[in-house]
């Protein structure tokens, strides 16, 4: 018998048994090879126990077939590619030259959206059953000991956990320095592959090195740019979210876009985008900063208030001082009591009653020595009177006997 005789046989027994039939199967893909102009790919099927192969054929996507794989990555926002487990249609082909083959028909998103919010589940179950003290999901939310952290005032010192040369990289960076209000952030890079198998141990090692140092930043910061849901696997890693929701540092995450929401984004605060985590941090610096600036303001006008009402007024200056100042941090009392301090403290009343004084000249407050001249006109204001006098001396405080 020939070598073709046999394979005939075989042939025609395949097609009696399998011939026109449909069935739909569970594996994994591997090997796969797209070849996009002619509308081919070629792939392999495989079953495995741990990291052994039991069993393994070839597959392949004809012309007719191949928008199959357009569907999929439309509907699934995942890149056909190696590693994923579909479900799919098959038929059963023999050729004497080729061998034996599966050609896939048509292939069933929902499984693997399904299979991949299955095991992200499981993950969020075991966190919140390993920390029931600790991790609650409340009102359709997540809550952490690291997203409960208070942030600071001011976040200027950061620790970035991020891939080298990628967009997130360049976007977080170029936002944070071209801010329109010139400041300045300190930002220590953390750099790793962030994803692939190996990403979510990778990082889980960065973000322990960034702990060990906790006192030298305000945040971290772990940003990506957009992928598909295959992507965006090493952060729904149990160890990952584990630590992240559990960090003693607050947390920024800018995983991704709108549609994507990962595990380690739940256990920390979300930002979306390595932009939007950027402009969040420039923003609070500038919401302090304006704080400040309103601050300065009204301290200044309650002076030249006070100059204008005279001593009598003095106190009742001073107790609209403090009402103004009162309605300013009412709602910032945990970020500002230092600064509340501050500002009392150089209110008009206190710089008068420690025994300072202010000198004025034309109306304006000297604060330069230097712009007064001999014979020039100034009024000094002390806590219960004020002084008119001509400047008639100047000298150095280390040229003068009397200090």
């Amino acid at each position: 018998m020939k070598l073709s005789e046999l394979l005939s046989q075989i042939e025609d027994t395949i097609e009696d048994k399998f011939g026109g039939k449909i069935f739909w199967i569970t594996a994994e893909i591997t090997d796969v090879k797209k070849y996009y102009e002619k509308r081919w790919c070629f792939l392999k099927f495989i079953d495995k126990e741990g990291a052994q192969i039991n069993t393994e054929i070839k597959g392949v996507f004809w012309g007719s077939t191949y928008p199959a794989i357009t569907k999929f990555e439309r509907l699934t926002g995942q890149t056909f590619g190696n590693g994923l487990e579909i479900n799919c249609a098959v038929r059963i082909r023999f050729n004497k030259r080729f061998g034996l083959d599966l050609e896939v028909m048509d292939i069933d998103a929902a499984y693997s959206l399904g299979k991949l919010e299955v095991e992200k589940q499981e993950v969020l179950d075991k966190l919140v059953s390993t920390y029931p003290n600790k991790i609650h999901f409340i009102d359709g939310q997540y809550m952490t000991p690291n997203k409960e952290l208070a942030l600071p005032t001011i976040i200027q010192r950061i620790a970035l956990i991020t891939a080298p040369g990628s967009d997130g990289q360049r976007d977080f960076i170029q936002e944070l320095r071209n801010n329109p209000y010139a400041y300045s952030f300190q930002v220590n890079e953390y750099l790793t592959t962030i994803q692939g198998d190996q990403a979510a141990g990778l990082m889980l090692k960065q973000l322990k090195e960034i702990i060990a140092h906790k006192d030298q930043f305000d945040a971290i910061a772990i940003v990506r740019g957009g992928g598909s849901q295959t992507d965006f696997k090493p952060f729904d890693n149990y160890e990952l979210a584990e630590l992240v929701a559990l960090c003693p540092i607050p947390i920024l995450t800018g995983i991704g876009h709108d549609r994507n929401t990962s595990i380690v984004d739940m256990m920390a605060k979300q930002y979306k985008t390595p932009t939007k985590v950027a402009g969040f941090i420039v923003e609070r610096a500038y919401n302090f900063d304006a704080q400040i600036q309103y601050f300065k303001e009204r301290f200044f006008s309650g002076v030249q208030l006070l100059l204008a009402e005279s001593k009598n007024n003095l106190k009742e200056l001073n107790e609209q001082f403090e009402e103004v100042l009162q309605v300013l941090i009412a709602d910032k009392k945990s970020d500002l009591t230092n600064l509340s301090r501050i500002i009392r403290n150089l209110s008009p009343e206190s710089i008068l009653n420690k025994g300072f004084a202010i000198v004025m000249q034309d109306e304006n407050i000297i604060v330069d020595p230097q712009n007064l001249k001999i014979e020039s006109k100034i009024k000094t204001i002390l806590k219960n009177q004020i002084i008119h006098s001509t400047v008639t001396n100047k000298e150095d405080y280390e040229q003068s006997n009397d200090l």
